[in-house]
């Protein structure tokens, strides 16, 4: 198999080596002796070509401009005008146009540099009295910034120009387009026209074949044919054998790589298969040449030769997406049964040679002077064979998947639209046509099939997009990630990138997309500000680094160097944390001033929304200047206990709008930092851990006091948490309603652990009661009845 790989490759070498061999060998001029003195004209100095402006453009270049733009709108008001004539001067307009756009931006550095010496000079004073020397050198940077800005408005009007011109031309265009595609012809079905149809195609079989033997006739006589026969035959060999041998040879490489797997399998096979899409072609278009090297071809004959290649690659191409949407062995990416995929790509194929065949036709047909009448009843059969084809092929596309438990059926919406947009085309277009709106039918019905068709290789490649992002999963939370994203983004480039595409299939110009180019990159104004595309870019790609950068910072600093500091957790987080504000603000700021976006021209209308965006978002402002003083002043920190709003647990994170809390339920409570600046807050571990424990006890009536003082004092002492500076104490609070209450106030190392030290010394007063007898006594309650002989009686 890779023998006969080697051997194709090198056919191909030998096929196209001998015209670079011959190329090679011809006489190369050599160049012009360059005279060994020349005059140089002296070079002019940099103030003279610093203060000069430069010019919009030379005075001949204004002169061509304004006679083209003259001959343009005398043009435009003309109804005879032609399309050709309009598309000419259409592209000599765009040209120019271009370089009006590029003028719009001159002397920027200049202007710059006189409008920072301008705001050196300062404002003029309010009396209008200033020293003459600077009202002078004022009057000249005013003049000299007059003169900068002259070439800029000179290029903006004729742009202006320009493109109202141009605006006026493809108006005139997409109207007489518009009308065609409405005009009524010739009913198709007249037998009279179909008559003359049938003629013509007689006479185009009949032109072919007299010319073709009148040339060869004359080549045999004039003894050129034996000339140029080796060559051709050779030529047309190879051809023959790249479409029936080299197909077959790319086929089999292609069906030993189908049991590979792996990432790059999809993208392998898809490389290989438009292998076998270049080689036929390539034997087809040798083929053709071999043909044409004969000459044998007349007129006619030479505009169906030119036409096979066209017509050779709708062939070749139904073939290969045929193939490729509906394959052979597998079930495919979307899934069809194998008799819906072999029904697929049987009306694939006849609609691509049906497709070929109107190419040979009209081709052959073009020096023919066929009237309407025949040429609809030429171009009707046609679309009624088409439209017959696509109605079927419509429906194997709406078709459901081979299984609902298949692992992949992608799309199912949209294959539903796409086949019934097929559908509704393929019996539309027939239909007007054979009314008499032939142009309206063609141009409804070869425009959808054509867009089916690109969909198609749309789909191919989001499969090929789509299997090499996958990620294999290995739990429940693989694939949901950021990667799990990345074939949804691909989908969505392709799509955008194929509406240009589309636009032509349905009879856009490129005209029309560069126009749309051109307004894209000229962009849009606000105020006297110029905002083009690449100021948007250029803003992105600055923010972007000067965010990336800030961030490198953050980590650098959270991770080696706050980590080296005495400053504490909350501490190094503020820190990193400004940083990160004034680094995002001044990406920011360079980021607009590298975009050259004017802001001053802004500030009124900022000035305005202010106001009402002030009233709106007030909270939000209070909030984030909140933030920023937790941030600086740090009552709060991170990891601190606090309390605040009934609320209480540790500070988990301080972020510009609001704090997040963990409660001891392990449930966070989001806190606006307004609350925590304006409203009281009670922080336990502000400075240090250290906090007091209160354990309240209560004893029966008559015990000794002074033992119960005793025991409590010990069990306060012996706790491992409890300091002994300043040492716990014991109160005898008072007499309550039911017991004597005391209390065990201590100090502890870490208040963190307060209810923790709490319950411990409650374990040890009952066992250390209990061993001494005393009692804790517990409220008693005797229940009095009014009348007891009343709750007797009813009983």
């Amino acid at each position: 198999m890779i023998t006969r790989l080697k051997w194709f490759v090198l056919a191909l070498l030998l096929a196209f080596a001998g015209p670079v061999m011959l190329s090679a060998q011809q006489e190369v001029t050599p160049p012009a002796e360059t005279p060994a003195e020349e005059e140089i004209a002296p070079e002019p100095s940099a103030q003279t070509v610093a203060e000069e402006p430069a010019p919009a453009l030379s005075l001949a270049q204004d002169d061509e401009f304004e006679q083209l733009a003259s001959r343009a709108e005398q043009l435009a008001q003309r109804d005879d005008a032609s399309l050709f004539a309009i598309g000419r001067l259409r592209s000599e307009l765009v040209d120019w146009r271009d370089r009006f756009l590029d003028q719009t931006t001159v002397n920027a550095g200049r202007l710059n540099t006189v409008a920072a010496q301008l705001e050196a000079l300062g404002p003029v004073p309010e009396s209008g009295e200033e020293a003459a020397v600077i009202a002078a050198r004022r009057a000249e940077l005013i003049a000299q910034q007059d003169a900068l800005r002259a070439p800029r408005i000179l290029a903006q009007e004729a742009y202006a120009r320009a493109n109202g011109i141009i605006a006026e031309f493809d108006s005139i265009v997409l109207q007489r387009e518009t009308a065609q595609l409405g005009v009524r012809g010739p009913i198709p079905l007249n037998p009279v026209h179909l008559m003359a149809a049938l003629t013509a195609i007689t006479s185009l079989v009949q032109a072919v074949t007299a010319e073709t033997a009148a040339e060869f006739h004359a080549m045999l006589e004039n003894g050129q044919l034996w000339q140029v026969l080796p060559r051709a035959l050779a030529l047309f060999a190879l051809g023959l054998g790249l479409m029936i041998w080299g197909r077959r040879v790319v086929t089999r490489w292609r069906n030993t790589m189908t049991v590979s797997a792996g990432r790059w399998r999809t993208l392998r096979l898809f490389a290989v298969s438009l292998a076998q899409l270049a080689v036929p072609l390539i034997g087809l278009v040798a083929m053709t040449e071999a043909v044409t090297l004969l000459n044998i071809a007349g007129l006619r004959g030479t505009d169906v030769l030119e036409a096979i290649p066209q017509a050779g690659a709708c062939v070749v191409f139904g073939w290969w997406l045929a193939r490729q949407v509906f394959p052979e062995k597998a079930t495919g990416y979307l899934g069809y049964a194998a008799a819906t995929r072999q029904q697929g790509r049987r009306y694939t194929g006849a609609i691509a040679w049906v497709m070929a065949l109107r190419i040979l036709l009209n081709a052959g047909l073009r020096t023919f002077d066929l009237e309407a009448g025949p040429a609809a009843a030429l171009d009707w059969p046609i679309l009624v064979v088409l439209g017959l084809l696509f109605w079927r092929l419509g429906l194997i596309i709406k078709t459901p998947p081979e299984s609902a438990e298949q692992e992949e059926t992608p799309q199912p919406r949209m294959r539903g639209l796409v086949g019934r947009a097929s559908i509704a085309a393929a019996i539309i277009a027939p239909m007007i046509a054979g009314f008499g709106f032939v142009a309206g039918g063609q141009a409804l019905l070869i425009p959808a099939i054509v867009s089916v068709a690109l969909i198609g290789v749309l789909v191919l490649l989001q499969r090929i997009g789509h299997d090499l992002t996958r990620v294999a999963p290995t739990d429940e939370d693989d694939g949901r990630g950021l990667m799990a994203l990345v074939p949804v983004f691909l989908s969505f480039v392709i799509y955008v990138l194929s509406l240009p595409v589309f636009a032509l299939i349905w009879g856009a110009r490129v005209d029309d997309l560069t126009e749309l180019w051109t307004q894209f990159r000229e962009g849009f104004s606000i105020g006297e500000t110029q905002i083009s595309p690449t100021d948007f870019l250029t803003f992105a790609f600055v923010f972007a680094a000067g965010y990336i950068l800030t961030r490198f910072i953050q980590g650098t600093l959270r991770k080696s160097v706050m980590p080296r500091t005495r400053l504490d957790l909350g501490g190094q987080n503020a820190v990193v944390a400004g940083v990160g504000y004034v680094g995002i603000l001044l990406a920011a700021i360079i980021a607009i001033t590298s975009a050259g976006i004017d802001l001053s021209n802004l500030a009124i209308v900022a000035g305005a929304l202010s106001v009402g965006i002030g009233f709106g978002l007030q909270n939000i402002v209070s909030n984030f200047v909140s933030g920023i003083i937790l941030l600086i002043e740090r009552p709060v920190s991170e990891g601190d206990w606090i309390e605040v709003g009934g609320q209480m647990g540790y500070v988990r994170a301080i972020s510009v709008r609001s704090t997040r809390i963990e409660t001891f339920d392990r449930t966070d409570v989001i806190i606006p930092n307004a609350d925590l600046v304006s409203g009281q807050v009670t922080n336990w571990t502000r400075g240090n851990l250290i906090g007091r424990v209160i354990v309240p006890v209560g004893v029966a009536y008559g015990t000794d006091v002074d033992k119960v003082t005793a025991i409590l004092t010990e069990i306060a002492e012996a706790h491992p948490l409890v300091v002994m500076t300043p040492p716990p104490a014991v109160l005898f609070q008072g007499f309550g309603a039911d017991s004597l209450d005391f209390e065990i106030r201590a100090i502890l190392r870490d208040v963190n652990y307060v209810m923790v030290a709490k319950s411990e010394m409650n374990h040890e007063i009952a066992k250390k009661f209990a061993e001494a007898g005393i009692e804790i006594p517990f409220a008693q309650r005797d229940i009095w009845l009014r009348n007891p002989e009343v709750l007797k009686g009813d009983a």
